[in-house]
């Protein structure tokens, strides 16, 4: 199943909701000391679904923090399941040589990065109001 993050009419393309769930595990996994400690906003709120106009400066700002902290960490840390450690991607260690750290290891399933991707949408909810989701289509 293909998952999309909506803002108004427009929803961006993510990916599988594997690969969505494997980025917040490695959030949590490599960031946070519990799940949701240091990201409550994307950890809880974006990740259960749904994000209000109210929390997007709080998001962005948490997701500038992933960002800039996931560069810390090379491609073999990736984290595929918070809940089984032994999980690993289903494309194994064969990534593109454009992917250096975590911080860009996350590539949608449109070809854009995942980070910059929810970056757009949480600046666009900031902007024009109303509710984001996650959505599966």
């Amino acid at each position: 199943m293909t998952v999309g993050f909506k803002v108004g009419s427009i929803t961006d393309e993510i990916g599988s909701s594997d690969f969505f769930h494997a980025f917040f595990s490695t959030i949590a996994v490599r960031l946070e000391p519990a799940w949701g400690a240091r990201f409550p906003v994307l950890m809880t709120k974006l990740y259960q679904g749904e994000l209000r106009q109210e929390d997007a400066v709080l998001a962005l700002g948490e997701l500038a923090t992933v960002q800039s902290e996931l560069r810390a960490f090379p491609p073999s840390q990736i984290m595929w399941d918070h809940d089984d450690k032994s999980k690993s991607p289903p494309w194994g260690t064969d990534i593109a040589a454009t992917i250096t750290d975590l911080s860009n290891y996350f590539v949608t399933s449109t070809g854009r990065d995942l980070i910059e991707t929810l970056r757009e949408g949480i600046e666009a909810l900031r902007d024009q109001g109303g509710v984001g989701r996650v959505v599966n289509y």
